[in-house]
């Protein structure tokens, strides 16, 4: 039987398409384990020619409902954070490292926990990330949480040591430095997530990354 090393998004993605042949082609995905328990993939939206791309960890219980990256709480708090650091929403693209929800279901009640994905499924759905990079061809991509950052940076990365700070941003096919600027912050759930004391000041932190890919675009020098 197959082994996590053999999970692998790569065969469903298919050569020549646009984005929406993408989303198309990634509703059928069977690269991990992950699909099957998940309602539907969720794959990314926003404009084909955002100059930034977000990049989160994967979909929620919501997104996964409703087949839309974003769109619960943490999708509120990233919107909000963004238009207070100068990025409008509309004109960004937003994604995740994984496209299926991983969770695991309380106890008692029906409650579906997130549950976060685990190298090899990060590694398995990196080619339909890396397909959308590539048609998108952003100048800045922001990686919002730990997941996102190892998805494109690798395994070593740490988001506590490596947030607000301009990065290469690796090739999408993997081949060296490509051609825009990587910025890493937190995930906006790690915002919902602080106690009430610490809320404040994690999202002042957001902002403030964010503010480094805002001036990145303004600038013109990502």
């Amino acid at each position: 039987m197959p082994g996590p090393e053999d999970y692998d998004a790569g065969p469903f993605v298919p050569g020549g398409a646009d984005l929406r042949g993408l989303r198309d082609a990634a509703a059928g995905c069977r690269g991990c384990p992950l699909f099957r328990e998940a309602t539907q993939t969720v794959f990314g939206s926003g404009d084909a020619s955002a100059r930034v791309v977000l990049v989160g960890e994967q979909p929620g219980d919501q997104e996964d409902r409703k087949g839309e990256p974003f769109v619960g709480p943490a999708g509120g708090v990233l919107t909000r954070a963004l238009a207070e650091a100068g990025i409008d929403p509309a004109e960004a693209y937003v994604t995740n490292a994984v496209k299926h929800f991983k969770f695991e279901v309380q106890a008692r009640g029906k409650r579906r926990i997130h549950k976060a994905p685990n190298l090899h499924e990060i590694s398995a759905c990196r080619p339909w990330l890396a397909s959308e990079l590539r048609l998108i061809g952003p100048e800045v991509v922001v990686a919002l949480g730990a997941t996102a950052g190892k998805s494109l940076l690798g395994s070593s990365f740490r988001v506590t040591q490596q947030r607000g700070v301009p990065l290469a941003l690796p090739s999408p096919d993997g081949g060296g430095e490509g051609e825009g600027t990587l910025v890493a912050t937190i995930h906006p759930s790690a915002v919902l997530r602080a106690d009430a004391a610490a809320r404040a000041d994690a999202y002042a932190g957001l902002v403030s990354d964010l503010g480094v890919a805002a001036r990145l675009l303004r600038d013109g020098s990502a």
